[in-house]
């Protein structure tokens, strides 16, 4: 498509688009009276109108029926796991027994690598980015710590190049294979919360078992962004929150997943809770854990029914936009914001983009590095009514989400920047 930086041509685009109509199920915040432009749905997704209704049935059902809600509820709440199963499968990939959501992504990605990093004497390193979200970071160093390990021995950190910002792929795979047998785990992100790339799962999961290690992904800034084929690519387990892209709300219910290779395997170490047991004898209070089969036996907990409400709300839009749709209007956003931002500032005198160029490389993010003044245009977007991410030391992180943001907006965004740095 050949873009133009104009209004016209931004309400042109908004007009064809046959995701347009979504953008009436979010409530948009407002700065001065005035409905911001939102751009930090990689940070906390916007809340949809319906949440409220998905919330308050559980309350009244709460209210009407006590702990009868258990069994007699209109989504009996002794079940209530299983109704995200089928639509969190279609976005990640998978099969609704390798998925469930539980818990928050950390406590989550510890229970995995409880299970699957199994350090021995010959095999026991930890492949990861340098740059990993920062609880990923405390979650490797306890763990390797728990195992009576030196994490500055154990911790392999993959570092872009020289002057790069971004990691590339056969470097990543370069380093599995230099490490080779030694390597217990590769955990990687989807998508790097930083600079916005998109990591090659499919070929970074080979690598990793061509050495005969467990592949990992944190995939908090992937999940509702890209689409996802856990299963098909032999994924061994992954991880992710619910309330960037998959907009369930601050603090919401999480989600896993474990291949369907690992579902009847009992031997595997894992912390075990209750949610987990066989659920035909599960409240005959006998000790003797019988995990249930797939990851539902790597629960510990009941759910958290009105956290889990949210997601439903959220996961019917999804169901109904379909993740294909949203990531080919994902990838027309983010290239119309790259050519407006290389419009206002061609020689990146101030402006540059660290996010990969190539679109399938990244997802809904483009990530600014500012070479001066950049807190300072960051606040002055804020000030403008633009809602974007400041991360230190440099760079302003903005992500259009294809449910809830526009060409429009993109292309205003465009006209504010360009007025700040005149």
């Amino acid at each position: 498509m050949k873009f133009k930086n104009s209004l016209q041509f931004a309400k042109k685009l908004d007009r064809e688009d046959p995701l347009r109509s979504y953008r009436n199920k979010f409530l948009i915040p407002k700065i001065n009276n005035k409905q911001s432009i939102y751009l930090i749905g990689n940070s906390l997704g916007l809340q949809p109108k319906t949440t409220k209704q998905f919330i308050n049935q559980e309350l009244e059902d709460w209210a009407k029926l006590g702990g009868e809600g258990h069994m007699h509820a209109r989504n009996p709440w002794l079940y209530h796991h299983r109704l995200a199963k089928k639509t969190l499968a279609a976005l990640v990939g998978a099969k609704p027994s390798e998925v469930v959501a539980m818990n928050q992504l950390t406590i989550n990605l510890h229970l995995m690598m409880v299970s699957f990093y199994i350090p021995t004497t010959e095999r026991y390193k930890i492949i990861a980015e340098a740059g990993a979200f920062s609880s990923d970071q405390y979650a490797f160093e306890s763990q390797i710590k728990f195992h009576g390990l030196n994490p500055d021995k154990v911790l392999i950190e993959l570092k872009p190049r020289e002057e790069e910002f971004t990691l590339r792929t056969e470097d990543i795979v370069r380093t599995i294979m230099e490490h080779g047998r030694e390597v217990a785990m590769v955990l990687l992100g989807g998508v790097q919360y930083y600079t916005g790339q998109l990591f090659d799962i499919p070929k970074i999961t080979a690598a990793a078992h061509s050495v005969g290690a467990i592949a990992g992904f944190d995939l908090a800034h992937a999940v509702g962004n890209t689409p996802l084929n856990l299963h098909k690519d032999d994924v061994d387990f992954a991880v992710w929150c619910s309330y960037k892209y998959l907009n369930a709300g601050p603090g919401a219910i999480a989600g896993a997943y474990i291949h369907e290779k690992y579902e009847s395997n009992t031997e595997l170490p894992r912390f075990a809770g209750w949610w987990g047991h066989d659920e035909g004898e599960r409240f005959n209070m006998q000790k003797g854990f019988k995990p249930m089969k797939g990851i539902d036996g790597w629960q510990v907990s009941n759910v958290p029914v009105f956290q889990n409400a949210a997601l439903l709300a959220s996961l019917e839009i999804f169901q109904e936009a379909g993740i294909k749709a949203l990531r080919k209007k994902s990838i027309a956003l983010t290239s119309y914001m790259e050519y407006i931002l290389k419009e206002i500032d061609p020689l990146e005198n101030t402006l540059k983009i660290i996010t990969p160029v190539n679109p399938e490389e990244r997802g809904c993010q483009l990530s600014i590095f500012t070479k001066q003044n950049g807190k300072k245009i960051f606040q002055q977007l804020n000030k403008a009514g633009v809602i974007t991410d400041w991360r230190e030391p440099n760079v302003i992180r903005v992500a259009p989400v294809p449910l809830y943001n526009t060409f429009e907006e993109i292309y205003r965004v465009g006209e504010i920047i360009n007025s700040l740095l005149k």
